[in-house]
């Protein structure tokens, strides 16, 4: 497997609108280790969404390459690329997207079938997650039972069910109180450092930076600049 979890090359992405083209990516290059946390920055509207986008599959760039764990992700057809998403990526999103009428244990069960994991395992990949973000007794509890870091760290757990390589994160805790959004990220640098998963994560959180390797910033669409995060 190769040792970039990311290699982004020359991506570019426009739209079209009614005003013209859409410059939305501009020629983004970059490349996220295994087992390394990045935290990627810019304003609204610099771009951050549309290239985790790309990057999960859900959007196509325009122009440039995308490869992750070695695999160009654009040689894949739409139910190939799908079912690649299900199994290898997992998303975490600012909204969170919980099934509201279902429980915890039942949110991630949805996901843990999406991805194809056999009746046998999926059981105890669910519980090894809840129990990874310290939710287990909450398994049986729907998201209006939950504070908005427990949802939140449901929605991780989520992510991981399928035992992913990636994990996107689109401003996961621009909700979230101080105190919630460290022990979020507690829980996700915890995965990074025991589980060797991969995360690149949107925020506007100064908080983020107490936690990541680097971070990379968007303006305008374009790659400012990469650093590492103090020691």
């Amino acid at each position: 497997m190769s040792e970039n979890a990311i290699s982004a090359q020359g991506v570019g992405r426009v739209y079209a609108s009614d005003s013209g083209a859409v410059q939305a990516l501009r020629d983004v290059s970059f490349e996220l280790r295994r087992g390394q946390f990045v935290a990627l920055r810019g304003r609204s509207g610099s771009g951050k969404t549309t290239l985790l986008n790309c990057l999960g599959g859900l959007d196509s760039p325009t122009s440039g390459q995308i490869k992750i764990h070695g695999k160009d992700i654009s040689t894949l057809d739409e139910a190939a690329r799908t079912q690649w998403r299900r199994q290898r990526i997992g998303f975490v999103f600012q909204q969170m997207g919980l099934l509201p009428s279902f429980s915890a244990y039942e949110n991630l069960d949805v996901m843990a079938r999406l991805g194809g994991l056999p009746r046998r395992e999926r059981r105890q990949s669910i519980h090894e997650c809840l129990e990874l973000v310290g939710l287990l007794d909450y398994h049986d509890h729907r998201p209006y039972e939950m504070s908005g870091g427990q949802q939140q760290r449901i929605a991780i757990a989520r992510a991981l069910v399928t035992a992913p390589d990636l994990i996107l994160a689109d401003e996961p805790s621009s909700e979230l109180d101080s105190e919630t959004t460290h022990e979020i990220m507690g829980v996700l640098k915890t995965f990074v450092r025991e589980r060797g998963v991969s995360i690149l994560l949107s925020s506007h959180d100064p908080i983020v930076s107490e936690y990541v390797d680097r971070t990379l910033t968007l303006r305008d669409g374009q790659l400012m600049g990469a650093g590492e995060a103090p020691a």
